[in-house]
């Protein structure tokens, strides 16, 4: 596509993935701990310079090519391109000197999935402007910048987690992310085990009303404990006193701190049964005590634990529609999809898209011509 629109090749090619959450949900907003990792889909922009100060992005998914100077950067109704211009505004609002480029970009993170790819859109971006721009690449910061394009430009009050996963992934691990300190550790995903990401084909109705509920029940439990998040109450704090909270407020609150619990112990586990009954009680929490998930996500959770080969499984994302993640023995992998797409349609009348995921490392450059010129070879550069 760049050498059909452009005539020659890229000097560069970046890629940024999107992310499946392993275990920690809903908690990122509440100070917690969450334990994603990079997907092996991702967005991919092949670009080069442009000395005119100006970008130029056509994208394989949307029809309107992206035109803006970065002189004068104007926000729009919300549509796909306002991704790149707030990029390119908290990385100049950060004191980052950017220079123009012209490229392609395409993504094969499905969107409206609960996979991240805006975050990935995101990050492929802020990489080809630190490729184009000599920028040092920190991807702790670059992920800080790219929410908060998302929060203040874009308008959509995400949380830290899917930027830092896309900027900080490593291949053949999650990530454990505190959300307060942004402290991470790298975390080896059990041997003999791979992840499958489960998409119901139904999306999310109604999440931005209903976040912001559970985020004000989550405020008001904290105001109660006497706390900054709900992150700083222990389960026997919460024990002590969750009867002064009423029913609902209490539900809430309780499925943020055990989830916490069992994120920081899936953590610390390489025993792929005891990360999968981690799983499983997690979305027993978010079905009863915080209520976010729907019927088909439900069954789907359903179908895949009934095979033996399952280890675990729940809902990713922020929930009422979208995907499920299953922890499966590699050796029986194939089967797996097989029969839950075959009893999934059984049950609900709607094809399954099933995705086994390997993770990868986050946001780099994976072609670099000017490298390659000067070392005589092809070798990837991060």
């Amino acid at each position: 596509m760049f050498r059909e629109q452009f005539g020659g090749g890229p000097e560069f090619v970046v890629r940024a993935p999107g992310r499946v959450n392993l275990i920690g949900e809903h908690t990122d907003y509440n100070d917690g701990f969450v334990l994603p990792m990079a997907i092996d889909r991702a967005t991919w922009i092949a670009l080069r310079p442009r000395a005119d100060g100006r970008i130029l992005l056509h994208s394989l998914e949307h029809p309107d090519v992206l035109i803006f100077d970065l002189g004068k950067i104007e926000k729009r109704p919300h549509r796909w391109s306002e991704y790149p211009k707030g990029v390119a505004w908290a990385l100049r609002d950060a004191g980052h000197a950017l220079r123009g480029w012209e490229g392609s970009c395409g993504c094969d993170v499905p969107m409206g999935a609960g996979l991240s790819s805006s975050a990935s859109f995101e990050l492929a971006v802020a990489r080809a402007f630190a490729a184009v721009s000599n920028l040092a690449w920190d991807p702790a910061r670059m992920a800080k910048l790219c929410q908060r394009a998302e929060n203040q430009w874009v308008g959509v009050n995400c949380g830290i987690m899917d930027q830092m996963i896309s900027a900080c992934g490593r291949a053949g691990h999650a990530l454990l992310i505190d959300c307060r300190s942004l402290e991470t550790k790298l975390v080896p995903l059990p041997r003999g085990a791979v992840v499958v990401v489960l998409d119901t084909g139904t999306r999310r109705g109604l999440v931005d009303s209903a976040y912001n509920e559970r985020r004000a029940q989550c405020e008001a439990a904290a105001r109660f404990f006497g706390v900054r998040a709900l992150r700083d109450v222990s389960i026997a704090d919460f024990e002590k006193r969750a009867d002064g909270l009423d029913e609902l407020t209490r539900r809430r609150a309780r499925h943020v701190i055990t989830e916490n619990e069992r994120t920081c112990a899936a953590a610390k586990t390489s025993d792929p049964a005891v990360l999968g009954k981690l799983m499983d009680a997690s979305h027993t929490s978010l079905r009863e005590d915080f209520e976010v998930t729907n019927t088909e996500l439900n069954i789907m959770v359903q179908c895949a634990r009934s095979l033996s080969s399952c280890y675990g499984a729940r809902m990713t994302g922020a929930g009422f529609g979208g995907c499920a993640v299953a922890l499966v023995q590699e050796r029986a992998v194939g089967g797996f999809v097989e029969t839950v797409k075959a009893e999934y349609y059984k049950q609900t009348g709607l094809t399954a898209a099933v995705y086994v995921c390997r993770p990868i490392n986050g946001a780099e450059v994976v072609l670099n011509s000017r490298h390659a010129c000067s070392s005589g070879s092809n070798q990837r550069t991060t």
